[in-house]
């Protein structure tokens, strides 16, 4: 099985291109999530929070989405929102897995019971 994370600091995001793509793709998602870089009548847009208020498109898409690998797969370091670098990951099939992170720099871990 595969799986997207960010592999560096920041947090998971697409960029605009990447979430156009999906939408082309009619994938779900995409579909459900404004454009917020697609213009008002006046040229101004709704934008983002971050840098330039863009590039934080689809921070809750399933990892394992096929289209979302796919996108991944074909546009390789164009599909990264702001300060985002995805990877695609592979997992053995069968394990329950689950993302972790620190400050955005995630890593797939194997699902387990933990107490406080």
């Amino acid at each position: 099985m595969k799986v997207v994370i960010n592999g560096c600091y920041g947090g998971f995001s697409l960029s605009h291109k990447a979430f156009l793509k999906l939408r082309e793709m009619k994938n779900k998602h995409a579909l459900e999530e404004p454009d917020y870089e697609e213009p008002y009548g006046d040229g101004s847009t709704r934008g983002t929070w971050g840098i330039d208020k863009v590039g934080f498109f689809l921070r809750d898409i399933p990892r394992d989405d096929k289209d979302l690998l796919e996108v991944i797969e074909l546009l390789g370091e164009e599909a990264n929102g702001e300060c985002a670098r995805l990877e695609i990951v592979e997992v053995p099939d069968g394990v329950e897995w689950e993302i972790d992170e620190y400050d955005g720099n995630e890593h797939v871990a194997e699902k387990h019971r933990t107490w406080r």
